[in-house]
């Protein structure tokens, strides 16, 4: 999910709701939803299972160092093409990455630049869930070399079929405590309002939310003994729990709200916003990184899942991996300022009450979708993450399975207070 700072390991229903959207009615026809419209942005799986588990990552030291050292050689040049052995490279794990394995890679002492390349790069090694679509590869190459060509995102050195070599930005990933701060807030609404208003070469329907998702959701059920024991403890929690049903709610509650449709992060979480000290002509203040899952979806799905993630925090180094606070959610009067910013960036001159409601309405709604995107993700990454270091220092890596339970814990205390939320919005 993220670049973060060098780490010292590496990570390893109810009656009162509006009628137009329909929570908790699992035997109503209406939900079934129109699902023809995929042309050829479908989920198209690369070594699709129908049974049994699927692969895990196996990331050693070994091909660490191998990638590293030849994918600087090839892509970079100048100084690295003088390395003779790949021991001679400085290689530091970056923490926080959730979907990929991320590395500091360093020329090591006494080399240096001999024709303005840089001595320190990011590599990135695609987990198993970024790679197992051909969609989602394909995406996330086009996204992120736009971005770099109009200087929004981290410069591309070098681009391969399982990672790739990037720029280091030098800046400090925001932890939630920042994300509440006025000036950080400021920064993020009219970042995200720029973003919203980028025109990508991509498909400008929301499908990035429906077949996505819908391959993770197939995914855990051809894999089911390894999630029999987070499936049980969510039939604990809600005993009419079927995963295909709620989905299929979500997509109508989405289709309903009829939300503007805009290039979205999709992930934008604290150790995906870096931060410098102050701005240079190479490095803007504020840089949002980690666009693996950058794409056309609802509006309130960027802007809700932005305010879920105040409450997460993953840079804990005691199991499970993050720590969960529920009362850092945003309040209404906290949104409201947020979103007063980031309508005025996106140009709307006259900012209404009714303007701020509709917008609330949205976020908050989508903020449901939000949670569960994430806690189907952490099921299929509970499957197929693995961490195997030969340098592998004391700590637990994310419990994603935990991390699962958290997030569908939370989708079901949201849905359960959403139509009082949308009540007062509207009162």
């Amino acid at each position: 999910m993220m670049q973060t700072e060098i780490l010292q390991k590496p990570l390893k229903g109810c009656p009162n709701f509006p009628r137009e959207i329909k929570l908790n009615n699992h035997n109503d026809s209406s939900l079934m939803i129109d699902d023809t419209d995929t042309g050829n942005d479908t989920d198209r799986r690369i070594n699709p299972t129908t049974n049994g588990p699927v692969s895990k990552d196996v990331i050693t030291d070994e091909m660490v160092r191998n990638k590293a050292f030849r994918w600087c050689q090839d892509s970079i040049g100048g100084a690295w093409l003088h390395l003779t052995s790949e021991k001679d490279l400085q290689i530091e794990p970056v923490g926080g990455g959730m979907s990929n394995y991320l590395y500091l890679i360093t020329l090591p002492k006494g080399k240096h630049s001999s024709r303005g390349e840089p001595e320190q790069v990011l590599l990135r090694i695609y987990g198993q869930i970024s790679k197992s679509t051909l969609d989602f590869l394909v995406h996330n190459s086009v996204v992120f070399a736009l971005l770099a060509e109009r200087k929004l995102g981290p410069k591309p050195y070098g681009m391969y079929h399982d990672g790739r070599i990037e720029e280091f930005i030098k800046a400090k990933p925001l932890k939630p405590e920042d994300l509440c701060k006025p000036e950080v807030m400021v920064m993020v609404a009219e970042k995200l309002a720029q973003f919203h208003s980028l025109d990508m070469p991509l498909c400008k329907k929301p499908r990035w939310f429906k077949s996505l998702v819908r391959g993770w959701i197939r995914d855990i059920q051809n894999n089911l003994d390894s999630n029999s024991v987070t499936m049980s403890r969510l039939q604990e929690k809600c005993p009419l729990f079927n995963m295909d049903t709620e989905f299929n709610e979500l997509l109508k509650m989405a289709n309903d709200l009829n939300c503007p449709i805009v290039f979205c992060h999709n992930d934008l979480q604290g150790g995906n916003i870096l931060l410098a000290d102050k701005a240079t002509p190479q490095t803007p203040r504020m840089t949002i990184i980690d666009w693996e899952y950058g794409h056309y979806n609802y509006r309130g799905f960027d802007l809700g899942n932005h305010f879920n993630e105040w409450m997460f925090d993953y840079t804990m180094t005691d199991k499970p991996g993050f720590s969960f606070v529920c009362s850092n959610f945003p309040s209404k009067e906290k949104q409201f300022q947020f979103f007063k910013t980031y309508l005025k960036a996106s140009g709307k001159e006259e900012i209404t009450p009714t303007d701020l409601v509709n917008i609330y309405i949205e976020t908050n709604t989508l903020a449901l979708h939000s949670h569960f995107t994430w806690g189907v993700w952490a099921m299929v990454q509970a499957q197929t993450s693995s961490i195997d270091f030969d340098y592998s220092i004391p700590g637990p890596p994310i419990d994603y399975s935990e991390y699962a339970l958290t997030r569908f814990d939370s989708y079901f205390k949201l849905k359960k207070c959403l139509p009082q939320i949308i009540a007062e919005a509207n009162s």
